[in-house]
């Protein structure tokens, strides 16, 4: 067998070093003069990195100490990799916000990750692109225990970064690179967005503009001195870093009152690239600062490692998506839960209500289905159906919202943010831990029969309205509508002989997506203070009145983003058939209050002969995407809540745990509400005793 196969020698740090720096150096004569760095580091480099576990450098720590020619080669090697080279631009930029377009930056750096961009070969950034190439480099140089990197400083004999401010220095790099970030700091804080958001500095000397004025007295000692550094423990250094936490108040403060003005996404940028160039420069100028000679040598090391490690970051998409939609999804969430609250019942009065809110949306989607099957009828293009189709949808979703009516599966959106808000602030908590987890389970049975009560008031209400509308159509215009469509109809809402789940979960997907359109048009109106523009509109106050404009702006401030919420829905439900037939696909939704209209016309257009399992079918169908919608639209957003509060998805096992626990020992109250008479016999309780 090994006449066929030689096996491949193992790799060690003996035999990399020896070839490259042993008694041929051949590291003077190799055509790239990174080549030999590149294998050390593949040496090193773990395959895959485990949690918990370091990376070991004693096999090349123990090679260096017995071998004194190698190791005095390979400390002149690595000093003319790095002799001179700039690398000022990757403390000022890399792993930093470039730009405030959201949509431009995540482009950028995708298209990076393909073809990242290569700087000048004089530049350190060229070195690390070409040998920490690796996305992860950062975290397994993170693992290296600090005692094997200094024995290693040690032993390669590294000059302390302190040495000398000339041009081209590490120290000089450094200085250079913080002047950059507190000049962009200043400017970007003093842009007029940026100011809006804070109107508690108006009256204030800027923070950045103190900052940077102590930044540069600081500069110019180290500069001048011999040296080139200043003690922790000095009062300009102390006062350095007070200024720099006003700085970091002044952008919290920022981001705390978009609850307030609202926030948008380029001032979202704004702020975050504010905030990352500041806690840049709060581990710059963390290395201007030595007491003692082990101090030098460990800034020395950790400037290094921060340096590969933004380096690899600098095209980081997951992140930066991340951390800039937290803040926005978290002030959409924020509008979707106060609206949720409403959708939630405790009291009998309050499940009864919600129950004759949505036998009203059951009975104008029972309309709606009538409709939807004569504008089928018209000979026009797929465009055409799906504009007509979704005027169609739109217009209805409007009235049900504007008459106040409910649309079950628009629920699960909102509820569940406001489901996350409470366990968020502890409503209903008496304590910490387990109590808080009951008091949400407790919450949790009020939405579950809140969507139970709306599910069951929609069906039922737009059954019956659908045959009404297509029997006057029969009777008066003697035309079944629904003669040549009825076997599609009931088909349609099979789960077993359609696409029936499919099209459900399409459904739950527009649901959420309309959720978030209603708190993004909520956030955006607010941050442009649009209730105020229009109540202190000077045509309007002219023309309509002062009071007549003043409700004018509130009627738009709690109406219009659910009236544009709901037209986008049902141009989203409205155009998905036309949009699967213009690619060829099977695109369509299913929407249990629709599907249940839909069974009532499929029955009225077969003369009501249907075979028992077909009719089977199409009753439980109306169930299963009933289940699918709620499923769908809650878990998105759920999951969407759970991120923009940055609360672990951990927490779902112990929430889960206290909603079974609750559901075993009060399952009436996921049906009906039981609080008022577990109350009543607490009362009843106490006066016999």
């Amino acid at each position: 067998m090994n006449l066929f196969f030689k096996t491949k020698p193992k790799v060690t740090a003996a035999g990399i070093l020896t070839e490259f720096f042993g008694e041929s150096q051949s590291w003077r004569e190799t055509n790239d003069s990174l080549e030999p760095l590149v294998e050390i580091i593949r040496f090193i480099r773990p395959v895959k990195i485990k949690k918990g576990e370091s990376v070991d450098l004693s096999e090349i720590i123990s090679f260096l100490k017995e071998n004194h020619s190698s190791r005095q080669q390979l400390a002149i090697y690595l000093k003319e990799i790095v002799k001179e080279r700039k690398f000022n631009k990757i403390l000022s930029d890399a792993a930093i916000l470039q730009d405030v377009d959201f949509l431009f930056e995540v482009k950028k750096r995708i298209f990076a990750k393909f073809l990242p961009y290569q700087p000048q070969k004089d530049t350190l950034e060229y070195v690390f692109n070409q040998v920490f190439y690796l996305a992860n480099d950062g975290i397994w140089l993170g693992t290296i225990p600090l005692a094997q990197l200094s024995e290693l400083y040690d032993l390669l004999k590294f000059k302390s970064i302190y040495g000398s401010i000339k041009p081209n220095s590490a120290l000089s790099e450094l200085l250079i690179a913080q002047h950059l970030l507190i000049q962009r700091i200043s400017g970007r804080a003093m842009e007029t967005d940026v100011i809006k958001m804070v109107p508690e500095y108006d009256d204030l000397e800027s923070p950045f503009s103190a900052f940077e004025k102590e930044l540069y007295l600081i500069e110019d000692r180290i500069r001048s001195s011999e040296t080139h550094y200043i003690s922790a423990k000095d009062i300009s250094f102390s006062q350095l870093l007070v200024l720099q936490k006003q700085c970091e108040g002044f952008v919290d403060k920022a981001f705390h009152n978009s609850s307030k003005y609202g926030i948008s996404l380029r001032v979202n940028q704004n702020l975050l690239k504010i905030r990352q160039q500041l806690v840049r420069l709060k581990f710059l100028i963390s290395l201007l600062t030595v007491d003692t000679e082990k101090d030098k040598k460990n800034n020395g090391i950790s400037l290094a490692l921060r340096l590969i490690k933004f380096n690899c970051y600098k095209n980081n998409v997951r992140k930066f998506i991340a951390e800039s939609t937290q803040l926005i999804s978290y002030e959409i969430t924020q509008h979707t839960a106060k609206t949720g609250e409403q959708y939630i019942t405790e009291s009998r009065a309050e499940y009864f209500k919600m129950f004759k809110a949505s036998l009203g949306g059951g009975f104008i989607v029972g309309i709606l289905c009538v409709i939807k099957i004569i504008l089928s009828k018209a000979d026009v293009s797929y465009f055409g159906h799906a504009f007509l189709y979704s005027m169609n949808y739109a217009f209805g979703f409007i009235a049900i919202y504007v008459l106040g009516f409910a649309l079950a599966t628009k629920q699960p959106a909102m509820t569940a943010a406001a489901l996350i808000k409470a366990l968020e602030e502890g409503v209903l908590q008496q304590g910490r831990g387990s109590e808080k987890y009951k008091a949400f389970a407790i919450l949790f049975a009020r939405v579950f029969r809140s969507q139970l009560i709306a599910f069951f008031g929609n069906v039922i209400m737009a059954f019956p309205v659908s045959l009404l509308g297509i029997w006057l159509i029969d009777y008066f215009y003697h035309y079944n509508i629904a003669a040549s469509k009825w076997e599609s109809l009931l088909t349609d809402l099979s789960p077993i002989h359609s696409l029936a789940i499919l099209h459900a979960a399409i459904a739950g997907v527009f649901l959420f997506l309309s959720g978030i359109i209603s708190g993004s048009v909520a956030n955006r109106d607010k941050h442009n203070q649009v209730y105020f523009r229009i109540t202190e509109h000077p045509f309007l106050k002219r023309n309509f009145g002062k009071i007549r404009t003043a409700n004018f702006a509130k009627l738009y401030e709690k109406r219009w983003a659910g009236i544009i919420s709901n037209f986008w829905f049902g141009v989203f439900m409205g155009s998905t058939a036309s949009v699967g037939l213009f690619l060829g696909l099977n695109l369509d939704i299913r929407h249990i209050t629709f599907a249940s209209g839909n069974l009532a016309l499929a029955l009225y257009g077969a003369n009501y002969v249907v075979s028992n399992d077909m009719l089977f079918w199409g009753i439980f169908g109306i169930g299963v995407i009933g289940l699918v919608n709620f499923l769908v639209s809650f878990s998105l957003s759920l999951g969407l809540a759970f991120r923009s509060r940055a609360i672990s998805l951990f927490e779902l096992r112990f929430v889960s745990i206290s909603i079974w626990e609750h559901f075993k020992s009060n399952p009436v109250s996921f049906l009906f509400p039981t609080e008022k008479k577990l109350k009543q016999k607490e009362v009843d309780l106490a006066n016999n005793l």
